[in-house]
């Protein structure tokens, strides 16, 4: 029974963790995607009518600009909310490694983009979307929900751990073992006043 609990303790933990890494996408979307339309459509609402924005003809590189600043706010979203109950393991060393896998992950979708613009040769909006925007956003959110996990945000510490051991800031005992009677205890303690020890 225990194990049963022990399981679905971990499984509702995970689910929690899912569904808020989730809603911090729906944000990193909400920022990543009217600037990338805009960039290369001039239409940051998608929907309606599209031009030549200032980077039409590079896609890629509007694609690295729009998922630049939607980390920093997915950043700030898992780092507060998401992960806030894990280890803190300095500023530097988290946000240089977000943004190295947070790179990959775009990369990934920046791959799908390129692969629907200059293989399969389309440049309609809703193509560049869907490759970038959906299958590239689905593949790169996997590998990033995986890796934070992993390497950024990583397991809690149970800082009441040494607090709570047992035996621990009980007089007489050392490192959460009592000493015991007739043994080391008795030794010593006859030892100290010079007595003999009595037999037994």
């Amino acid at each position: 029974m225990k194990v049963v609990r022990t399981l679905y303790n971990q499984v509702e933990h995970l689910v929690h963790e899912v569904a808020k890494f989730g809603l911090v996408g729906v944000l990193g979307l909400a920022v990543d995607l009217p600037i990338y339309n805009w960039l290369v459509f001039d239409n940051p609402l998608v929907f309606g009518e599209s031009g030549e924005g200032m980077l039409h003809h590079k896609p890629v590189t509007a694609k690295f600009i729009s998922v630049f600043a939607a980390t920093i706010a997915t950043y700030l979203g898992n780092r507060h909310w998401t992960w806030k109950h894990r280890e803190r393991s300095g500023l530097h060393r988290e946000y240089v490694l977000f943004f190295v896998l947070n790179g990959i992950g775009l990369l990934i979708a920046a791959g799908c983009l390129a692969f629907s613009r200059y293989v399969l040769d389309l440049h309609s909006p809703l193509a560049d979307n869907i490759a970038a925007n959906f299958i590239g956003l689905g593949l790169g959110t996997l590998f990033r929900f995986w890796s934070y996990r992993k390497w950024v945000f990583r397991e809690e510490i149970e800082l009441d751990e040494a607090e709570h051991a047992p035996g621990a800031g009980v007089p007489g005992v050392r490192g959460g073992k009592a000493a015991v009677a007739g043994t080391d205890g008795d030794e010593n303690a006859n030892e100290s006043t010079g007595e003999i020890p009595a037999i037994r």
